[in-house]
């Protein structure tokens, strides 16, 4: 942001986020955000909104528990439950609430919530709404996990892991299939992922982490979003019939109409081409070897389209602002500002599946030149 007699003035968007957008009368290469496939500004996703908007107006102007429900989320729904291979899925108000969703619906199941110390606000929030006794254990240590279940569990309680499956800005993956063998190791254990930034990101389907690792089955649930890879609007659970009743009667607020019907139509692009998904992996693989060439070593061996650039001794803001000037746009995260956030702050660099390779190398030539 600038500042202007005192006053913030932000930078401003004046195109769809692609990878290529319009800033201040600027064409910039993009490396913001979270629209890994950008179909923010895709003309059948607008089509589908203008067309939902003037048949059925801007909402649906009641609670989907009440007399009736909409045929707009009804076949987002059945989309969802197709792409997700489910009984069921729900849609709801903004992907934020898919963690209190969960833990609600879930709560006869579990007696003590166990969290990663890094995870996001939304799975915090989630916690503290459920009002149940919750621990701690350090960001991705499985070992720390193990040592909480032992220390805190009495005989018969039964435990529920909640973690981010992706990590918002260090773009790293919760090492879940270690978790999912210790909670074998406890009746009834359940775990939960906040796959905001892994749902149509990761697995040969898109379903997320849970594929990913080859860890999907009964006691591992997901809730994610279809506002990032989707580039649509609210939150999405998948489910058996069962799981989905019961998320359901914790009520949530509809989507507007018009957005609803944009992320279905964003569902279909995405399930009937898969060679986005395969586009993105390889764009994300490519930049992080070159990105691990120039000494940032700590970057995960994974198709993840978030690469963290962090280290001691560099002036992250200031190469933030000089990439900027220079028509690329990417985001300073200063540290502790943000979950998974390095204490020394940290640029993150989101790769669009849209992103051609002479972008990516334009960006890494410059960053060479600024480190």
């Amino acid at each position: 942001p600038k500042y202007l007699n005192g006053e913030r003035d932000m930078n401003k968007m004046q195109s769809p986020p692609a990878a290529k957008t319009w800033i201040d009368g600027v064409e910039f290469d993009y490396f913001c955000g979270t629209g890994y496939f950008a179909l923010h500004g895709h003309s059948d996703l607008i089509a589908a909104s203008c067309a939902a908007t003037q048949q059925y107006g801007i909402g649906a102007g009641t609670s989907r528990t009440g007399l009736t429900d909409h045929p707009v989320f009804l076949d987002l729904e059945a989309k969802a439950a197709e792409f997700f291979e489910t009984e069921a899925a729900h849609y709801y108000v903004s992907g934020y609430l898919g963690n209190t969703l969960l833990l609600k619906g879930l709560a006869p199941d579990y007696d003590v919530i166990f969290v990663d110390s890094e995870a996001h606000y939304s799975v915090r929030d989630g916690v503290a709404v459920v009002g149940k006794p919750s621990v701690s254990f350090a960001h991705g240590d499985p070992d720390a996990l193990q040592h909480a279940l032992e220390k805190t569990l009495k005989p018969g309680q039964r435990p529920l892991l909640i973690t981010d499956g992706i990590f918002p800005t260090s773009g790293k993956l919760a090492p879940l299939p270690d978790y999912h063998q210790i909670l074998s190791n406890y009746d009834d254990a359940l775990m939960c992922v906040d796959d905001a930034h892994a749902m149509g990101v990761l697995g040969e389907k898109g379903q997320g982490t849970l594929e990913y690792w080859g860890i999907q089955g009964e006691g591992r649930y997901s809730s994610g979003t279809l506002s990032k890879a989707f580039d649509g609007h609210g939150g999405i659970i998948a489910g058996n019939q069962k799981l989905i009743d019961r998320v359901i009667s914790k009520g949530a607020s509809p989507v507007p109409l018009g957005a609803a019907a944009a992320s279905a139509k964003a569902l279909d692009i995405v399930m009937q081409q898969p060679q986005m998904r395969k586009q993105l992996w390889d764009n994300a693989v490519y930049a992080k070897n070159a990105f691990r060439s120039l000494g940032f070593t700590d970057i995960p061996d994974t198709p993840v389209p978030i690469i963290c650039l962090s280290g001691e001794g560099i002036d992250l803001e200031t190469i933030q602002q000089k990439l900027f000037s220079k028509g690329i746009a990417v985001l300073y995260v200063p540290g502790g500002s943000y979950t998974s956030a390095p204490a020394q702050g940290a640029i993150r660099v989101a790769i669009f599946s849209t992103h051609t390779r002479a972008q990516i190398d334009r960006m890494l030539a410059e960053v060479s030149g600024l480190i």
